[in-house]
């Protein structure tokens, strides 16, 4: 029987397939269950997926989120679902409207249609729901990351949920910062006095456990420019570094967007409002943590202006980057009615590609860089032992 392979050959033949179909691997039989959750599968498994010539990335689209399998050069540039994504834990769970998903070493923070908070590691089916220290609300804002106190230590996975909102009109702003730790199952406030504050429109980005932002200084009752500036936010110490610099000076009503490049630099974005028409700019890091930040030159630079007659980019849109042969795919809202990707390159090289499906209001199209990970997610304490640290 097909099951009774030797390991070394199960390995190898599990390893051809896409993601989405090894939850009826897991379902097949006992061994092969083991076997795709195994650390050194997992490790197989990301080798097999480097050598495809395609991208593979998780996007959400219409409350769903799926596999995506991206091609992005001629002759016939595509971006296509290898499959949805699916809880392992509870069929239920299937039914679930995603609002948001943020990423981190394998791992997606969800944020459903009624503002509740997942965990979720996609590669082994693991789910994780967390319950609100109080409550949750619309306004809430999220960011994912670890603690690793040293090298060889083990990571603890942390939510951070705030709300950030300045009004200027009545000069006050509205601050709460707060904690959750996957290990202790606890939240716990943490008294932040910022001099920046965080547009609502801009989701933050993790980079090896830390997520950055783009912030903006407070302004003095005299000035009415704002300087921008990347925010990131330490998940060890549990503290926000100081503003670092961008790569470019830009006036308000330019699109700007972050993303990550194998989950160790940050690629910027900026789309200008200005002359020249639309031009679009990427630079990527060379150096990037929490308390300083170094950048490459312009990685890319297009004049969008001869491909599209509007300024594409939304404020919530995502995209990443294909280093090697220098391109880059948006995903956005075409004049915001359709999902649409736009892939663009050197020389004139632009694309356009229907995602298929009408945009939804609240559900702005999302994609992210994703590699699969064997890492387990720390479920909830016996009920009685579970706690919430006290203001």
């Amino acid at each position: 029987m097909i099951s009774e392979l030797p390991r070394d050959m199960a390995e190898e033949v599990l390893s051809k397939l896409p993601m989405t179909s090894l939850r009826g691997v897991r379902f097949t039989c006992k061994k092969w269950n083991t076997i795709s959750k195994d650390r050194s599968f997992t490790k197989k498994y990301r080798g097999e997926a480097a050598k495809r010539k395609e991208f593979q990335v998780v996007m959400m689209l219409d409350y769903k989120v799926y596999l995506m399998s991206v091609n992005p050069v001629d002759p016939s540039p595509s971006i296509e679902p290898i499959g949805k994504l699916v809880s392992l834990d509870d069929a239920a769970h299937d039914g679930v409207k995603i609002l948001e998903i943020f990423h981190c070493h394998g791992l997606l923070l969800c944020v459903t249609k009624e503002y509740r908070l997942v965990v979720w590691n996609p590669f082994n089916g693991q789910t994780r729901w967390i319950k609100p220290r109080d409550f949750y609300s619309r306004y809430d804002r999220y960011a994912f990351g670890y603690e690793k106190k040293t090298k060889f230590s083990r990571r603890s996975h942390k939510v951070l949920r705030f709300v950030n909102s300045y009004y200027r009109r009545v000069n006050r702003q509205v601050l709460e910062f707060e904690i959750f730790s996957l290990n202790s199952n606890s939240w716990k406030l943490v008294v932040v006095n910022p001099d920046w504050h965080i547009q609502y429109f801009h989701g933050g980005l993790s980079i090896k456990g830390n997520t950055y932002w783009f912030a903006e200084e407070k302004l003095a009752p005299q000035e009415t420019t704002e300087r921008r500036f990347l925010l990131g936010f330490n998940f060890t110490t549990e503290s926000f570094g100081p503003l670092l610099p961008l790569p470019f000076c830009g006036p308000y009503g330019d699109k700007m967007s972050l993303s990550s490049v194998r989950e160790e630099q940050i690629a910027v974005l900026l789309q200008k409002s200005d002359a020249p028409a639309c031009t679009l700019n990427i630079w990527i890091s060379s150096k990037v943590g929490p308390s300083g930040v170094s950048w490459n030159k312009l990685f890319l630079a297009v004049e969008m202006n001869p491909f599209t007659n509007f300024q594409f980019v939304n404020y919530s849109s995502s995209f990443f980057v294909d280093v090697k042969k220098k391109m880059v795919v948006f995903i956005d809202m075409n004049l915001g009615t359709r999902n649409m990707a736009y892939i663009i390159g050197e020389n004139g090289y632009f694309k356009t590609v229907d995602l298929e499906g009408l945009a939804k209001v609240d559900g702005w199209p999302t994609v992210c860089s994703y590699v699969p990970s064997s890492v387990r997610i720390n479920q909830a304490a016996p009920p009685g032992k579970q706690k919430n640290t006290p203001p």
